[in-house]
């Protein structure tokens, strides 16, 4: 896909470049340092980077020949999987950026080089996050005062109406705590000791004195990571969403890294409401798990944190057998494809394209020693002292003052004729010094091999989601609640629910919280 160079689009290119500068600088100095005991975590962050320059523009082109950037973010608004955030909405710019400003730091490339890839990414990832938010109008999280309300009105009315109340010490709260707690702390070594497994998004709000947040728990089972074959074959499923009602307290930051602040803090005395369920780009919406009764949701918590313990033990056992560069490769790969769902949604997905360290970034392993990794990280994304991110001394960066940039911008010299180059070229063989990845993939649908994933994939369309239906959006459905169309609309993510099934558009937030047991 080729853009074209015309003052205009360079300016858009270069403000939405700028946008990501200016939230990145902030979530990179307002949250903890990235270090571990066991993964190279620098080192491999580093490597992703430059893996995220060189593969993601052809890989972008090569899903969108089946699918456009703005279906893709309509489609994440019915799912929860690793994509959706932190991976399109903050990954997905930043990490092809960090890469590009390294490799210009470096003198490997200028600032007029790739410029076609680096206007199609940010292309792309404008178009894929205003479909994702077009219920509320917004670009990012930071754009809406760090609030993230991703969910429609259906399914936010489905969470509410079907939430089980729970209260500190009962058999029920403890159940959820006790999952989520394994499950952070599972997913967390999935990942290679980073966060990028565990989502929040909301707060939605039920009633004057509770809100809702929904947690994200993603790639928990044998699916794309070659670390997880054998190791996870007992995990049931490989997304897992938490709803959570909360009283007495304010969600004011629900951040693009999924994370959320509250005021008062968010104790476990506040949390009065649980739900659970599953979903993928297979599904119809969000699938309940043991959502019949209270009984069975207990249940279901207890049997999911046993297989997540189980899967955890596996899964030390497996990495404690690692070299440094199987680690080096397993963590760049998490970082680096952390939007691959993207391809499994298109029915795109290849392994090759996904699991393994692009050649022309490979190179750069030798320089990627703890020492170098932890220092160079550390100037990129914290001190921004590297040559390339220096400016006028006139100029305040947002939040630091300082004269620094942390990504450059495309040089609008290029429009009168100096020399530039469009692309850093096709997709590149990679290597790998993990296990070869095992043919499966579970889905709500099963277990598939990767052919019949793709299969899969290219033949579906939720029924939210078919061309009569989606671009019903929440403005339209403000004036046309109660119609017949209206209500089939709703009735979609109604189905599976046991307070709402069938009752379609017309009902208010006091209504579906007087359904509620």
């Amino acid at each position: 896909m080729t853009m074209p160079l015309n003052y205009s689009q360079l300016l858009e290119t270069n403000n939405l470049i700028q946008q990501n500068v200016d939230e990145s600088y902030w979530l990179c100095v307002t949250r903890t340092v990235q270090e571990s005991k066991l993964f190279p975590v620098p080192s491999y962050m580093m490597l992703s980077y430059l893996m995220a320059f060189y593969r993601y523009p052809s890989l972008l082109r090569k899903i969108e020949t089946r699918m456009s950037a703005e279906e893709l973010g309509d489609r994440s608004r019915e799912m929860a999987m690793k994509h959706r955030a932190p991976g399109v909405s903050w990954g997905l710019p930043n990490f092809y950026l960090l890469g590009r400003e390294w490799l210009i730091n470096m003198g490997v490339i200028k600032p007029t080089d790739a410029i076609e890839d680096v206007m199609y990414v940010m292309d792309f990832w404008k178009r894929f996050q205003l479909a994702l938010y077009r219920n509320d109008g917004h670009i990012s999280r930071v754009q809406y005062g760090h609030r993230a309300q991703i969910l429609s009105e259906r399914q936010t009315q489905v969470f509410h109406s079907d939430l089980y109340t729970c209260e500190n010490g009962d058999e029920l709260h403890e159940a959820a705590h006790q999952f989520m707690a394994s499950a952070s702390q599972y997913g967390f070594l999935i990942s290679c000791e980073s966060r990028i497994s565990l989502h929040n998004h909301g707060p939605y709000k039920l009633n004057e004195n509770s809100e809702m947040i929904v947690r994200d728990f993603m790639d928990l089972a044998e699916s794309d990571f070659p670390w997880l074959d054998g190791v996870a074959e007992g995990v049931e499923f490989n997304n897992i969403t938490v709803t959570m009602a909360a009283k007495d307290c304010h969600f004011y930051l629900v951040d693009d890294w999924g994370s959320f602040e509250a005021e008062p803090e968010f104790s476990a005395d506040k949390l009065i409401g649980v739900g659970l369920y599953t979903s993928d780009n297979l599904s119809e919406g969000y699938v309940p798990l043991g959502m019949d009764s209270r009984e069975d949701l207990i249940a279901m918590f207890k049997k999911l944190d046993a297989q997540v313990k189980e899967a955890m033990n596996n899964l030390w056992k497996r990495i404690a057998g690692y070299s440094r560069d199987q680690m080096m490769d397993a963590g760049a790969i998490t970082y680096f494809a952390i939007i691959k769902d993207l391809a499994h949604i298109a029915g795109v997905y290849d392994v090759d394209d996904w699991m393994k360290v692009d050649e022309r970034a490979e190179r750069f392993r030798p320089l990627l020693n703890d020492e170098y990794g932890r220092d160079v990280l550390g100037e990129l994304v914290g001190l921004l002292s590297n040559p390339s991110q220096k400016l006028s001394e006139y100029q305040m960066m947002m939040h630091s003052n300082a004269p620094t940039k942390m990504y450059t911008p495309i040089p609008y010299s290029v429009l009168s004729g100096e020399t530039y180059t469009p692309t850093a070229g096709p997709l590149y063989p990679g290597i790998t010094n993990l296990p070869e990845k095992k043919d499966v993939y579970t889905t709500t649908r099963g277990k598939m091999n990767f052919a019949e994933y793709n299969k899969a994939s290219q033949e579906f369309c939720p029924a939210a989601l078919v061309p009569e239906n989606r671009f019903l959006c929440e403005t339209w459905v403000k004036y046309n609640a109660g119609s017949e169309k209206a209500d089939a609309l709703y009735e979609v993510s109604q189905q599976a629910s046991r307070k709402l099934a069938g009752k379609g558009s017309s009902l208010s937030r006091d209504e579906v919280e007087g359904l509620r047991d």
